[in-house]
This record gives structure tokens, sequence and C-alpha cells, in this order.
């Protein structure tokens, strides 16, 4: 499965757990550093932004 797949590590706890860093080992699974908080470095959030903000302006 490893060579398939890339883990996208930004830090946060959850990431970070002793059981996760296991599994990837185990799986054979690259862990990436990723920037916390990049939209810039993730697309698909400036797509939830844009959803979000519409969805606030058809509320009454």
């Amino acid at each position: 499965m490893g060579a398939q797949f890339v883990f996208m590590d930004d830090n946060a706890r959850p990431h970070r757990a002793n059981i996760v860093s296991k599994c990837l080992q185990s799986e054979d699974i690259t862990r990436m550093d990723w920037t916390a908080f990049s939209p810039d470095l993730n697309p698909v959030e400036h797509v939830w932004d844009m959803l979000g903000r519409r969805v606030a302006d058809r509320q009454p």
C-alpha cells in the first residue's frame, strides 16, 4: 500500500500520535510535512471557502 500513498502531515496533534506513526511505518507510507493552515497549498480550501460564503449569503 505504501508506494501508492503519501500522508500529508500538517503537524496536527492527531497526526503525530504514536499509533499513527506506527501505522504509517508498518504500511510503508511516506509522511510528507505540510504547512499547517495553508489554503494556498491546498486548493480545495478555496472551494470550501467560496461555498461557505454562498451559503452564508443565503441565510436570512
